[in-house]
């Protein structure tokens, strides 16, 4: 599990970590040797530098490559330096690395690779003037991309940018960034790793999740159990409108392929006939519904919710008046693992939500960006700015494990916050949703109701996704190919554990 910090964090840390004996000089060298430590060069490498510390590190990288004997230019935007940046630029200056103004009409033809070392996580705002120039002579120029902690222009708080570097390899320094992550970040950097300096944490972090981490969930089975040890589970969705049989079948099948004993299938009376033919393996409870949707009746209710160890409500629920009331009922009389995800998000948003901190339930909610705004009140504008702090704050209030979707997922309680990097453009399609929460679902069936498994859903989720894009490809794609690469990836995660 690696440690992400928001870029006041990061700030603090790094000036205490000088206030305790390390300077900024020997920081500086360290970050270099990193960067020059997770690349093989090959060719002529130009280091494109502006001010301040970021523009320190591409000098100390300067002599590094020189010391190596590769050839590497420094491209100037600025000749302001930081104290310890100017430091290096002088050693630069001794043993004669090239230097050359960067101008407009940047030319980097001759260069195998280029360095960004522009902006730093610091940066706010857009690029504009000779830097924008820089960054767009960068991404236009089809050479290898490293960029230093992070690509110049990308907001190192939220992944934000209207023009930034994109890269090959991103080597962050220190620790990892909130914006390394977020938003358009998994666009701009191909890979990206993270080289240890010796900056000790002060202050809060979130966690970026690693199979590992989803390993310790999906512990050994014994030969001595059966199905009960490992759960049943439910899921309520449905209507006329939104049948989607294959798609329902898809979740129970999710929830199955995720390990829980049994999945059941709760659907109105209506759908029986269209959803039996696509259940196998699954069990089906039926509601009383009226055209087509799910009916209020509390004793039906407690028929089909006996003995589930989890449910996951709202997908394909439509939005029947009838809802709210089956909604309120499960919240105020039962105390179990509850996923709301689709429409259920949709028939909380009109409810009173302080039903969340009176509920027995553990609840899990799985909102994408147009759903936090139903749900809190919140623009997508701001969602999108400050994605962590928004679901951090709303947890807290609710008492409840927000899992807000997006191209990384945040997963936090209001206490631990964890971050979920996994997943492709080919799951922006329907359904891929309902198959997080199928997946949710089938985990919860055997694992506490906590952050960590919400997590470690996400992290299946989005591991199946990319091995059904490497094998279908990100047009094509459906959320069926995702649920039948459940398997490969959660048998990827157990062997890459066993060999750690």
């Amino acid at each position: 599990m690696q440690r992400v910090l928001d870029v006041a964090t990061m700030r603090k840390s790094d000036a205490e970590t000088i206030r305790g004996g390390i300077s900024g000089r020997e920081l500086m060298w360290r970050a270099a040797r990193g960067v020059f430590e997770s690349y093989p060069w090959q060719g002529r490498v130009a280091i494109v530098c502006g001010s301040g510390n970021n523009a320190g590190d591409g000098f100390a990288l300067a002599l590094l490559l020189t010391d190596a004997k590769i050839d590497c230019t420094l491209f100037l935007l600025s000749e302001r330096f930081s104290a310890d940046g100017a430091y290096y630029y002088g050693k630069c200056k001794e043993i004669g690395v090239k230097v050359s103004a960067f101008s407009q009409k940047g030319d980097f033809s001759e260069y195998t690779e280029i360095v960004d070392c522009i902006f730093g996580t610091g940066f706010r705002g857009d690029a504009e003037g000779l830097a924008a120039d820089a960054i767009q002579a960068i991404n236009q120029s089809n050479k290898t991309v490293i960029s230093v902690d992070i690509n110049s222009g990308l907001n190192g708080d939220n992944g934000c940018s209207s023009l930034c570097v994109r890269s090959h390899l991103t080597v962050s320094v220190g620790f990892y960034k909130n914006g390394h992550f977020l938003n358009q970040a998994k666009d701009m950097i191909q890979r990206h790793i993270n080289v240890d300096i010796g900056i000790g944490l002060h202050g809060a972090c979130r966690y970026l999740l690693e199979a590992r981490d989803v390993a310790n969930i999906l512990k050994p089975r014994l030969q001595n159990s059966h199905k009960g040890d490992y759960g049943y589970v439910s899921i309520l969705g449905g209507c006329t409108q939104y049948s989607g049989a294959v798609k329902l079948a898809n979740l129970s099948c999710a929830a199955l392929r995720s390990g829980c004993g049994v999945a059941q299938l709760i659907v109105p009376q209506s759908l029986a006939v269209s959803v039996s033919p696509y259940l196998l393996e699954s069990t089906l409870a039926l509601l009383p519904d009226k055209d087509g949707q799910m009916c209020f009746d509390p004793a039906a209710l407690d028929r089909v919710l006996e003995k589930q160890k989890a449910l996951a409500i709202g997908m394909g629920w439509g939005n029947s008046p009838q809802n709210q009331p089956i909604l309120t009922y499960i919240l105020q009389n039962y105390a179990i693992p509850l996923v709301i995800d689709a429409d259920g998000l949709n028939t909380l948003a009109k409810t009173d939500l302080l039903l969340l901190k009176q509920t027995k339930c553990r609840v899990l909610l799985t909102p994408h960006a147009k759903e936090m705004e139903r749900l809190s009140g919140i623009p997508i504008a701001q969602i999108i700015q400050d994605p962590i702090g928004i679901a951090e704050r709303f947890a807290k209030e609710y008492g409840v494990t927000l899992l807000l979707k997006g191209a990384t997922t945040v997963i936090t309680d209001g206490e631990r916050t964890y971050l979920v990097d996994r997943g492709c453009a080919g799951m922006a399609t329907a359904g891929s949703g309902d198959v997080l929460s199928g997946i949710l679902v089938g985990l919860l069936g055997y694992a506490e109701c906590t952050p960590l498994t919400a997590a470690c859903g996400a992290y299946i989720a989005g591991r199946a996704g990319e091995l059904a894009q490497d094998d279908v490809n990100p047009i094509s794609m459906t959320a069926s190919d995702t649920v039948s690469h459940i398997v490969a990836a959660i048998t990827e995660i157990i062997k890459e554990n066993s060999c750690c």
